[in-house]
């Protein structure tokens, strides 16, 4: 998975906002009033929602990836040291072996020392670039004990061991979460389902009535009326989704999207 910079996130709320607003003036100014104006409504969201949404997963997979290799760095860093390295050598054995997206920062770590950067300021540099929370952590850890003085190499191998209890910890989490997240979906499925239910066996059937036309809504306007509560329905779903699942509300965005699809097809088809 590659990193994605905040500037290119930046760059495609930008686009996939203006796409949807051009999606929607040009909706208003020709179907307004219309039924189908709804679905250019939907179709903007998706629009503005789903450059967000991928971005945002690939960034997430590429972080979870940089924290997942970080034991296997401290692990190798400290085995070179054994063999008698000194730590900046060990950096760079520990350099030639893959490590996921963490092999390029790692290489690009040893180039800054050839450089004449000195190792705190490398690692700094490197915790800034990644900005995971788990290098944010450990990082500050090496720093402080190479200004100190003390054996540097010592510090890794507990700081590995934090990072992988840590990452043990978040994986037991979202292991509990998951179920939850797919409450969510049965959630929103028995809401369609019962929105349908209602329109085809009530709804349509009351319209008939002549002595109740007048108060109940005609059958289109009960059809938008449902159309609106399952867009906010899907909508603020998702984001709940994402949070519960990975404690982020951008991280629902993904969730929002496919509850949204989802919405429409079956309301488009079935009602």
């Amino acid at each position: 998975m590659p990193k994605v910079e905040k500037r290119e996130k930046r760059i495609a709320w930008t686009v996939s906002i203006a796409l949807a607003v051009v999606v929607l003036i040009t909706a208003f100014t020709r179907l307004s009033g219309l039924p189908i104006f709804d679905e250019y409504v939907v179709l903007a969201i998706i629009i503005a929602l789903f450059p967000a949404a991928v971005l945002d997963y690939v960034d997430y997979r590429w972080r979870r990836s940089i924290d997942e290799h970080l034991p296997d760095l401290f692990r190798a860093i400290v085995q070179a040291e054994k063999t008698g390295m000194t730590l900046t050598h060990a950096v760079e054995e520990a350099a030639k072996r893959r490590y996921g997206p963490l092999t390029a920062e790692l290489r690009r770590m040893v180039a800054h020392m050839s450089w004449g950067k000195s190792l705190e300021e490398v690692f700094q540099s490197f915790s800034q670039r990644v900005s995971t929370s788990l290098t944010r952590r450990s990082v500050p850890l090496v720093v402080e004990a190479s200004r100190s003085g003390g054996h540097v190499e010592k510090v890794f191998e507990p700081t590995g061991k934090f990072v992988q209890s840590t990452l043990m910890a978040e994986k037991e989490r979202q292991a509990q979460t998951r179920p939850y997240i797919a409450i969510v979906y049965v959630a929103f499925s028995v809401f369609l389902f019962t929105v349908i239910m209602l329109f085809r066996t009530f709804f349509v059937q009351m319209t008939g009535l002549p002595a109740l036309n007048s108060a109940l809504l005609s059958t289109d306007e009960t059809r938008r009326l449902f159309f609106h509560m399952s867009i906010v329905q899907a909508l603020f779903s998702g984001l709940v989704a994402g949070k519960m699942g990975e404690g982020t509300v951008s991280a629902g965005l993904k969730h929002s999207v496919i509850l949204l699809a989802a919405g429409y097809i079956a309301l488009k088809f079935l009602i």
